[in-house]
């Protein structure tokens, strides 16, 4: 009974039944290949950036990889390999000192590798899965596995990814002078701040963008931006995002992503497909 709202960026919903932190490989293994046994559902929780719990709480088990035996970050050469449990900014920051080129673009990002990889989190500048060339992995019995670059598909906010635990990363980088390196960095993240509402607490995108189309655009087009459903409202600066005010429910929220939903087909005969994560 953990409370999970602490451990999300939108600071809402209910508690995990059980939240694990293992503390080793050993430790992990033997939480997945119990929950496997007994069938208790299992989940793996990273920095919650883009995802929402409801208020009745998560059944099953809940694991963390935030203890330093899986944030590692290590370079060789022009690879980095990574533990899941590491932050997006971390790894960033890692390249950019050895002058690696290519996650720059990815500057302003939240969330973990883990979380980052299973998403291909990412935009038109460039997606962090083009950079992957292998991930290792927990299989449901507990064992490590080796997923090569040939086994891997990234596509526009989603991979192939659905292993029970993503472990580790390597990425294999190009070299570059640090200072093009830090103008790419610092463009990046002006571009990617001017986008996003700069008050409140705000979700992560709540839709993908359909093919071709804008879900932004669509959301405004439709007479959505600034609609509330209780304490969630529409952003105005951009209308893919929701705005948490205080006393928020995580019901608002999902009534108010439903009412966006419904609205944009009424109109436009488009169904948006949801991006943020529901627990």
């Amino acid at each position: 009974n953990e409370p999970l709202a602490p451990y999300t960026l939108l600071r809402l919903g209910g508690p995990a039944e059980m939240l694990l932190q293992p503390r080793s490989l050993e430790e992990l293994s033997g939480v997945v290949k119990r929950c496997f046994d007994e069938n208790i559902p299992l989940r793996v929780l990273g920095s919650g950036c883009n995802m929402l719990i409801r208020d009745e709480g998560v059944p099953g088990a809940v694991v963390r990889l935030s203890e330093p035996a899986f944030t590692q970050i290590r370079v060789e050469g022009q690879t980095i390999h990574a533990g899941t449990g590491a932050s997006v900014s971390a790894l960033i920051s890692a390249a950019a000192r050895e002058g690696l080129a290519g996650l720059e673009t990815l500057v302003g990002i939240p969330g973990t590798i883990g979380g980052a990889i299973r998403t291909n989190a990412g935009d038109r500048a460039g997606d962090i899965g083009q950079f992957v060339h292998s991930v290792e992995v927990l299989d449901s019995r507990g064992t490590t596995q080796s997923r090569g670059r040939e086994e891997l598909r990234f596509g526009e906010h989603a991979s192939n990814l659905d292993d029970p635990v993503l472990l580790s990363v390597e990425f294999a980088l190009e070299r570059d002078q640090p200072e093009a390196i830090v103008r790419r960095m610092r463009k990046a993240w002006i571009t990617r701040k001017a986008r996003q509402p700069a008050t409140f607490q705000a979700a992560g995108r709540i839709f993908k963008d359909p093919r071709g189309l804008n879900a932004s655009g669509l959301i405004e087009q439709a007479g959505l931006a600034r609609t509330r459903v209780g304490g969630a409202e529409v952003s105005e600066t951009d209308p893919n995002y929701i705005l948490i005010h205080p006393g928020t429910r995580s019901a608002d929220v999902l009534r108010l992503i439903e009412l966006m939903r419904v609205r944009v087909r009424e109109r436009f005969n488009v169904s948006l497909e949801q991006e943020i994560a529901v627990w």
